[in-house]
């Protein structure tokens, strides 16, 4: 044979040859099967508590903007070296070892909680740390859809009720209305007001929170501005909630006392959470007026 026709075997490109190759889809499809299989209880349960419980209906919006996010950042995230790294196997045996604590402790929060850890460990032991931290936004996120547990909930309500009912009783007399305050009962001249456990605020906290960082996500560059956005969130709906039930108040001893409960209660609810929106915004206005965003963050 001619040494003419005869050619060197092909040689892989070295940064080609480097770069591991992406998990197949099949791959992916048998991972995705068994994460929902292991956890088709805790989701189910945990997507009720969502759709039963109003203080925790802001849930479905979280992993939907998780895949926001993440479908929003996909040509960054193809560009990502993947180098998968072996201790992602033991934060995987982490997060099995929390879902199995919360399953023999009966602890629905470990069990959810386990899901995430489970989720990091897969990300870096199949595509590397690097890809873990460019996608580290979105996966944080998902913990706002973990309902808090009931003990740690009912430190915060209590609380909460108390500064509401707190801060109503020193307000309303300044407007005409005498108050005499009994823990969180108020009792006015018309009627006696009790702050419930639904009118603690913990719901609009929880909510406004979440669409806190949402909103400085979609709207603001600075991450330092986005923190403050999200901190600034729990004041402002603290602040809202207490001039709820001041309008309350005011609408039992000026107009009717009917309108503690029904319509206008939820209506008035729904109003101060608009409000807290509008403020959120303005917060958010007035920063970017003191701190323009020319080349230089906040």
């Amino acid at each position: 044979m001619s040494q003419v026709l005869q050619t060197e075997p092909p040689v892989a490109h070295p940064e080609l040859a480097a770069r591991p190759a992406q998990p197949a889809l099949w791959q992916t499809a048998t991972l995705a099967g068994l994460l929902l299989w292991l956890y088709a209880t805790t989701l189910t349960h945990l997507v009720a508590q969502w759709w039963h419980d109003p203080n925790f209906s802001h849930g479905f919006f979280v992993p939907l903007f998780a895949a926001f996010v993440i479908w929003q950042e996909r040509r960054r995230l193809a560009g990502v070296k993947l180098q998968p790294a072996w201790p992602g196997a033991l934060i995987l045996g982490l997060g099995l070892c929390v879902l199995i604590l919360g399953q023999m402790g009966a602890e629905i929060f470990l069990a959810r909680l386990s899901l995430l850890i489970v989720l990091a460990g897969l990300i870096v032991l199949f595509l590397g740390w690097s890809f873990f931290r460019a996608v580290l936004f979105p996966w944080a996120f998902l913990v706002l859809m973990i309902p808090i547990p009931a003990i740690v909930f009912n430190q915060i309500t209590f609380p909460l009720q108390l500064l509401a009912s707190k801060v109503a009783s020193t307000v309303l007399p300044w407007l005409g209305v005498p108050v005499l305050r009994e823990g969180n009962v108020m009792v006015l001249p018309a009627m006696a007001l009790e702050v419930a456990d639904a009118c603690s605020g913990i719901r609009s906290l929880m909510s406004l929170a979440t669409l806190a960082v949402i909103y400085g996500y979609l709207m603001e560059r600075s991450t330092a501005l986005r923190v403050l956005l999200a901190l600034a969130s729990l004041p402002i709906a603290v602040a809202a909630n207490s001039l709820r039930v001041v309008g309350t108040g005011l609408l039992v001893q000026y107009w009717d006392p009917d309108k503690a409960q029904g319509f206008f209660h939820e209506f008035q609810g729904w109003l101060m959470f608009v409000a807290s929106l509008v403020m959120l915004y303005l917060l958010h206005r007035g920063i970017r007026l003191i701190w323009p965003d020319e080349g230089g963050e906040l």
